[in-house]
């Protein structure tokens, strides 16, 4: 589960990871940052092993500032917003509607072409988060779904072996397992994977 952010709304200081080779172009990142009254930036200038600076670094959000980016360095940036739950902003100098697409697909929060100007940090940090926030709560969400499906799915096959084994009816299973569930303090669902466990050692 990827962490929210809140510190834009004051409740603590961002840590702020810039990645580009260019110390000119990095300043007019670090300066926007720092006018917008974030303090703790670090720039991360050393493309090879990349990810595991950014590991090291642990930031709340990534900006990546790659001028004129070959397809190898996108794709690079973009494995990097895969394997990092965090806000990610990519300012290029041009790019293509693939390239566009690419980062969505990736995950980056804001793509920005030809937008590297310092007034404009601050609201493009607000979109970055704040589009992260919300995907990032559409995701956890979805998964709460899928694991919400799949325990259905283990109490319905837990219920039809004990009705089988025990001739009882679906109502009187769930309720065996509820009684279970109440006597040993567990969840329902950790008994329905015990009968299942049972059923599959006797077969």
């Amino acid at each position: 589960m990827a962490r929210p952010i809140h510190a834009l709304t004051g409740r603590r200081e961002l840590k702020i990871v810039i990645v580009d080779e260019s110390p000119i172009r990095s300043l007019i990142l670090e300066e926007g940052l720092r006018d917008a009254g974030f303090t703790e930036v670090e720039r991360i200038s050393e493309m090879h092993n990349l990810l595991k600076h950014i590991y090291a670094s642990d930031p709340d959000v990534i900006l990546i500032d790659l001028e004129n980016p070959s397809r190898d360095t996108l794709e690079q940036m973009f494995q990097v917003s895969r394997a990092v739950r965090r806000p990610i902003a990519m300012f290029v100098d041009q790019s293509d509607t693939a390239s566009i697409q690419a980062s969505v697909d990736a995950g980056v929060s804001a793509y920005i072409v030809d937008g590297l100007k310092k007034e404009r940090i601050k609201s493009i940090l607000d979109l970055c988060v704040s589009r992260f926030n919300a995907f990032s709560k559409l995701q956890d969400e979805l998964e709460q779904a899928k694991s919400d499906l799949e325990e259905r799915k283990t109490i319905e096959r837990a219920k039809g072996i004990l009705m089988k084994a025990k001739k009882l009816s679906e109502e009187d299973a769930y309720k065996l397992m509820r009684g279970a569930a109440m006597r040993e303090n567990k969840k329902i669902i950790e008994i329905a994977r015990s009968v299942i466990t049972a059923a599959e050692m006797f077969k």
